[in-house]
């Protein structure tokens, strides 16, 4: 099979574009001279990352979880559009860090409508638009949670390997066309996913506070926002299917592979070595 056309300077559609890798990937590719459509439940942000911008832009203040607005914004989109899409990048979420004995129905609820079901209407508004114009990328975030379960994470992952199974699932129907399905597994990225998750209370029982747990948490990030923009960007531009994204995220699907059921201890010790975000190359 030939190498699909790269995204450089065509149009690009991605949610969660007000911070983090949603942001990145729309700096990347606007730079580049891509047209955006950017959408976030964020406005402030959102309104952020398009003043950053000196391309074509369309900005959209959108819920993932609604699924009639996500078909309002695709409708919107193919307006706007002066070109046929190249990519649309599910990209919005949150996380939750409980335990299952202590988990809140509303809490595990509320992430599992933005990571999953945001990702399905996301992928259920557009794809009908790839199918017609006969090619395109439906690119949606997972994680390296989407790979390995991991203690006290048990909503993010569960939301994660849906998003998995759901895009690969989606990857065998489309086979014979030049519509593709693609899962991004993104490592330790330096956001704030961590400082805006939901937490009631710290899981391990040692009493760490909301910013304690944060900063934890980004001492062990390994990629930056700019760097996991360019491995994606790469990754849709080389046709896989499949992309992780940082070097924890290599060692993640590595030992999903090598040890399924005994991987904790591996990682217990290698995640309690603090690491610095990479540099952009």
């Amino acid at each position: 099979m030939s190498r699909p056309r790269s995204l450089t300077g065509r149009p690009v559609v991605i949610t969660g574009a007000a911070s983090g890798i949603g942001r990145a990937l729309a700096t990347r590719l606007s730079r580049l001279g891509s047209p955006v459509a950017l959408a976030d439940v964020d406005e402030d942000g959102l309104k952020a990352t398009a003043a950053a911008l000196h391309g074509r832009v369309l900005t959209r203040v959108l819920d993932v979880r609604d699924a009639e607005d996500q078909l309002k914004f695709a409708a919107e989109v193919k307006d706007w559009l002066a070109a046929p899409l190249a990519a649309v990048f599910n990209n919005a979420g949150v996380a939750v860090t409980s335990t299952v004995l202590d988990a809140v129905i509303e809490d595990d609820d509320w992430l599992h409508d933005i990571n999953f079901r945001g990702v399905v209407h996301g992928t259920r508004a557009f794809l009908p638009i790839l199918v017609e114009q006969g090619e395109g990328a439906i690119v949606n975030t997972s994680s390296v949670f989407g790979l390995l379960g991991m203690p006290n994470q048990s909503a993010y992952c569960a939301a994660k390997f849906a998003v998995r199974g759901f895009t690969e699932s989606l990857r065998q129907e489309l086979q014979g066309s030049a519509v593709r399905a693609i899962t991004v597994h993104p490592g330790g990225i330096t956001t704030n996913i961590a400082r805006n998750a939901r937490l009631r209370r710290d899981p391990t029982g040692l009493g760490r506070s909301r910013e304690e747990m944060a900063a934890q948490f980004e001492a062990m990030t390994m990629t930056s926002p700019d760097k996991a923009a360019a491995i994606i960007h790469a990754g849709v531009d080389r046709g896989k299917a499949r992309i992780l994204v940082g070097p924890d995220a290599y060692l993640f699907d590595a030992l999903a592979r090598i040890t399924p059921t005994h991987y904790n201890a591996v990682l217990s010790r290698v995640m309690k070595r603090p690491r610095r975000t990479e540099a952009v190359r």
